[in-house]
């Protein structure tokens, strides 16, 4: 088995498995997983050629839901979720062959119906939270591709759409099944529609971080629980338990999600930014770095106690909305600042913990914020 470049692992797609996992998947000499590594690395590989966008001509042979284009925009619009089979072939071929349109009774295949009942979930949170008419706050349909190559272990929003690979069996389960997973990848598509946050260094850290946050706050609200009952973890539910790994990722305790693991190796995670990575991999770091602005969340909404996917996920929401392309850590932390000013006021409550939360783990925040 021919092993790839290390440089083969990395590219601009916003996958929920980073480049540094796979390179340590291929690291195992484990020939089976050996296998999923390369599998990712030629669809990423495709991804970075644009060769996963082309939904083009066959989304067009299904229409738009024939209400969408007749409503006001201020109305909230028909739900509208198309599930493809991809049919184990490649990104070339999505998104594939349409098995369930909006309103279809169950399938019986778990992928499709797991596509299905969570991009509903996570359309329902962005409408009934924040008013949020889909991805693009403008009814778009939601499109997802399930049974995405043989092996793929991996999800991502590939600008477009929703791509879930299977899986390997042995380390990762299916990628339709963790609800947090399913949000984090749709909110990549409401980012790409609002600050559209580069995907390099610290925009692309936040990038990776407000998908995190939403993805837990998602799965929290669908659940009903308060801050103190989730567990704060991407992931839990798509990667095969064992005494080195529990997920993907924790906001609770960034760097602790897998320790040590024969596969996944180590949590690079910070909480801080004096442990911020500044190295070229992972396009500068956008999933290793992500841990500082979601610790922040964390902190910010277990401070404020009750439930995170109302006072702390609306300031976070907004601030989304008001960032720009490149904006950095400080910026975020100075906008989350003025949002929860704007929203509760100065010296509430809310703002005294976003300031808390960002002064602990290393981003100070700017006075002008706090006014």
């Amino acid at each position: 088995m021919t092993r790839p470049r290390t440089s083969d692992f990395s590219g601009p797609w916003a996958g929920i498995v980073p480049p540094f996992i796979v390179e340590q998947l291929w690291r195992s000499g484990d020939t089976e997983i050996q296998a999923v590594a390369l599998e990712n690395e030629t669809l990423s590989r495709l991804c970075r050629d644009g060769r996963c966008q082309a939904i083009g001509d066959l989304a067009r042979a299904h229409p738009p839901h024939p209400m969408a284009g007749l409503l006001a925009i201020a109305d909230p619009r028909p739900l509208d979720r198309r599930i493809h089979d991809a049919e184990n072939r490649s990104v070339n071929f999505l998104p594939g062959r349409l098995v369930r349109a909006e309103g279809d009774t169950e399938v019986g295949d778990l992928a499709v119906d797991e596509a299905y009942d969570y991009s509903g979930i996570v359309h329902d949170f962005y409408l009934e939270r924040f008013e949020r008419q889909s991805l693009d706050d403008h009814g778009m349909s939601l499109v997802s591709s399930v049974h995405v190559g043989r092996r793929f272990a991996n999800a991502f929003w590939n600008g477009q759409q929703m791509v879930y690979g299977d899986g390997d069996g042995r380390v990762f389960l299916r990628f339709t099944g963790s609800l947090d997973v399913v949000a984090h990848e749709m909110t990549h598509g409401v980012i790409q529609f609002t600050s559209n946050l580069v995907y390099r260094g610290e925009p692309g850290a936040l990038n990776e971080s407000f998908a995190d946050v939403f993805g837990v706050v998602v799965k929290q609200w669908h659940l009903g629980q308060t801050v103190d009952e989730a567990d704060w973890l991407i992931g839990a539910d798509l990667v095969t338990q064992a005494s080195t790994r529990r997920a993907l990722r924790s906001l609770a305790a960034p760097g602790t999600a897998y320790r040590n693991d024969p596969f996944l190796g180590s949590d690079p995670q910070p909480a801080h930014v004096r442990d911020q990575y500044f190295g070229s991999e992972d396009e500068g770091g956008v999933h290793i770095n992500s841990g500082i602005p979601n610790h922040a969340f964390f902190l910010t909404a277990t401070e404020l106690g009750g439930r995170a996917f109302e006072a702390a996920a609306e300031i976070w929401y907004r601030t989304m909305l008001e960032l720009r392309p490149r904006s950095t850590f400080a910026e975020c932390a100075a906008t989350c600042a003025l949002v929860a000013t704007r929203l509760y006021g100065a010296g509430s409550p809310e703002q005294l913990a976003v300031r808390r939360a960002w002064t602990a783990v290393g981003v100070v925040v700017s006075e002008r914020s706090l006014a």
